[in-house]
């Protein structure tokens, strides 16, 4: 078994997309238009990602919706990165937002970061 995709509702299509390619370097793979059921699908990720093994993001788009409420349940997406402070500063030069810099975790060694997405998604930066 593998997961295949995480899906996330955005609410501007062209910024996410913008976000998911420009900021954090991932793919566009593929879209969906479907305008009979008023919603359009945009799948990103790194490499090729499902034919390379690698999982991806499924961000929606419903037809008239522009905002959402993340509810208290949501928690965030992890990505390992080589080195979590030069992605911060990459980042942060491409126009992305930096939720909490590049340090150690709480308690621990490990390095990481979070940036938010124009959604208000929260992403992980682990370095690994």
């Amino acid at each position: 078994m593998m997961i295949l995709h995480t899906m996330l509702r955005v609410g501007d299509m062209t910024r996410s997309i913008d976000f998911y390619t420009k900021v954090l370097g991932m793919n566009l793979l593929r879209t969906t238009e479907r305008p009979d059921q008023k919603y359009t699908l945009a799948f990103v990720g790194y490499g090729n990602g499902n034919a390379d093994g690698q999982a991806e993001i499924e961000l929606t788009f419903n037809h008239g919706i522009h905002e959402y409420e993340l509810g208290t349940a949501y928690g965030h997406i992890a990505i390992a990165v080589p080195d979590v402070f030069s992605s911060c500063e990459k980042i942060k030069a491409a126009g992305g937002l930096i939720t909490r810099e590049a340090g150690p975790v709480k308690g621990g060694t490990t390095m990481i970061a979070f940036v938010v997405d124009p959604d208000g998604y929260k992403i992980e930066l682990i370095q690994r």
